[in-house]
């Protein structure tokens, strides 16, 4: 089940290790156009830079480019929120988390009718993947 209680978060724990939630998310947004742009290891970089270990966290940069490319015409300062950031995680008790920004969220900062109607279209395709992880 999604965790939609953050109003800019869509989450869910999966029953799977990191390494199955990585490949599973990839390959579900990728079956919804996503394509990944970025990949950020939080928790490498943070032991590189500060020597500081913390539970694996990985944010990937998704982009659908055809909704990119309608918010991008209805909006262009829209730039600012791409990619749309998917983060695997593990808390503290072990458990994997999947988080992504909620595409509605954008939506609200950002009044904009066309707009509105790409970020419905993006949150629907990102819960559809979420959805997809066990």
């Amino acid at each position: 089940m999604i965790d939609t209680s953050t109003p800019y978060a869509l989450k869910k724990t999966v029953a799977s290790d990191f390494a199955a939630t990585e490949q599973a998310i990839r390959a579900a947004l990728a079956e919804q156009g996503f394509g990944i742009l970025t990949e950020i290891d939080v928790s490498a970089t943070l032991k590189k830079k500060l020597d500081v270990d913390t539970p694996r966290t990985l944010i990937l940069g998704a982009c659908n480019p055809k909704l990119a490319h309608r918010a991008l015409g209805a909006v262009p300062d829209v730039s600012v929120f791409l990619p749309c950031n998917v983060v695997v995680r593990e808390n503290a008790d072990g458990q994997v988390e999947i988080a992504a920004l909620d595409p509605i969220a954008m939506g609200e900062v950002i009044r904009n009718p066309e707009l509105s109607l790409v970020a419905a279209e993006a949150r629907q395709r990102i819960m559809t993947a979420l959805n997809a992880v066990a």
